[in-house]
């Protein structure tokens, strides 16, 4: 969703590279270019100029240490400027409470049943929790039955009742939590088309008679600046804890992750990053703006990545590519362990240099997946560890045992080279920012 946006604040990074220090004359090119970059991305117009401001005053204000050129500064303080911005500091949900209920709120149409589930099992997964749903949006008619089947293939309890009475629900709801050794309840309420006094009402009796541990709004980031007035009536009335932004892998501007904080001063906590059930993010500021410039999001890839990869095995492997023994062999073990994660064009989207490289509009087929896989099963286990000895008469036994072309296998022991290469650089810290 940033892309666009990283890409003009790239630009305006390189048009002062090689220059011997910075002047007022040689960063107004880049200034105009980011202030256009940001509102174009639908930034509000008082935050891009107190943005641009800040970075301008900054950079003339600062001397260039010997080990940092020009550009170099220049990128830190724009980076800086956004983390301020996107709220410098990660606001984590409530996981240390033992026993901890979250409100999740929203206009209808944000994703918010979604959301409750994806929620639910990354407290599941990545806490240890046990958490239950609780079926709050009693007007909507498919709400409940969207929450149950949500809940059904995630195997994660739902409790609902055939009642108007939401807060009675939410009361059987907690009791029945407590009773079963559920630790962490999430209550999906009802969406309206807009803010009204009789939504309001029903989240207020709802705080008012439990105690909450977070009151979030669900908000869909496609929405624009409409956004900030959303958040501010639901804030008034509720005092919201924090924010889940959705839809961010949608074609959106990605304003509204930029203004929000700054002008309402609620922290996002996570962002929705794709229509799967894993597809919730804890929100890191300095994490997006890294990813916004362009500059990877190593942590993040890491974080997914623990979840399927055991320590001594990733050590492992990061011993093989520093001594570039790491072979086809190796490189199947890690395409089995990346299909757990996800969608592949969405772990590229973080590498360093992504939008650089073109890694940023990758589109992979798992039908494309599945014929490597062929390709590297049809070699014997002597060609996966010494993929050197791959000659012309082998590639054409290999692609006739998989099904696929020689083109096919070229191509592919290609990528694998290129990629080892990439990976080798990465591990041993010689990978290069794309400025």
């Amino acid at each position: 969703m940033f892309e666009y946006m990283g890409d003009r604040l790239s630009n305006a990074i390189k048009s002062i590279r090689g220059m011997g220090k910075i002047t007022e004359a040689n960063i107004n090119d880049a200034m105009k270019e980011i202030r256009m970059a940001l509102l174009e991305a639908d930034v509000n117009y008082n935050v891009v100029k107190e943005f641009t401001s800040k970075v301008k005053e900054k950079a003339l204000g600062s001397e260039v240490s010997k080990s940092l050129k020009p550009d170099e500064l220049f990128i830190k303080i724009v980076k800086d400027e956004l983390v301020a911005l996107l709220g410098e500091e990660w606001a984590p949900l409530d996981t240390s409470s033992k026993f901890a209920i979250v409100m999740l709120c929203g206009l209808q149409g944000s994703g918010k049943t979604t959301t409750a589930g994806k929620l639910a099992n990354l407290l599941r997964k990545k806490y240890n929790r046990k958490p239950l749903l609780i079926a709050g949006d009693v007007y909507r008619p498919a709400a409940i039955t969207q929450l149950q089947q949500i809940g059904d293939s995630l195997n994660i309890p739902v409790w609902k009742e055939d009642s108007k009475d939401v807060l009675q629900i939410v009361k059987n709801g907690i009791e029945h939590a407590k009773e079963n050794n559920l630790d962490y309840v999430i209550i999906d309420t009802a969406g309206r088309l807009q803010i009204d006094e009789e939504l309001m009402q029903e989240l207020v009796s709802i705080a008012d008679n439990i105690e909450l541990n977070e009151t979030i709004l669900v908000l869909d980031a496609m929405m624009g600046q409409d956004a900030i007035n959303v958040i501010n009536g639901f804030n008034d009335t509720l005092k919201l804890t924090g924010c889940i932004l959705t839809k961010m892998d949608g074609n959106t501007k990605g304003g509204v992750a930029l203004s929000l904080r700054h002008l309402t001063n609620v922290p996002i906590k996570f962002v929705g990053d794709s229509e799967k059930m894993d597809g919730l993010s804890e929100f890191y500021p300095e994490r997006m703006a890294e990813r916004i410039l362009d500059m990877g999001d190593i942590l993040s890839i890491a974080e997914k990545v623990e979840g399927v990869v055991s320590e001594d095995d990733a050590k492992a492997q990061t011993d093989k590519l520093k001594k570039g023994t790491y072979n086809l062999e190796d490189f199947l073990t890690n395409l089995k362990q990346i299909k757990k994660l996800g969608p592949l064009e969405n772990l590229l989207k973080m590498m360093p240099g992504a939008r650089n490289m073109g890694l940023n509009n990758v589109s992979i087929d798992p039908k494309d997946m599945a014929h490597i896989e062929a390709i590297i099963l049809s070699m014997t286990p002597y060609e996966r560890r010494h993929p050197e000895v791959l000659k012309a008469t082998r590639k054409q036994r290999i692609a006739k045992g998989s099904g696929r072309s020689v083109e096919e296998v070229n191509k592919l022991l290609k990528q694998f080279d290129m990629m080892k290469d990439m990976m080798k650089n990465m591990s041993n810290g010689k990978m290069k920012l794309p400025f």
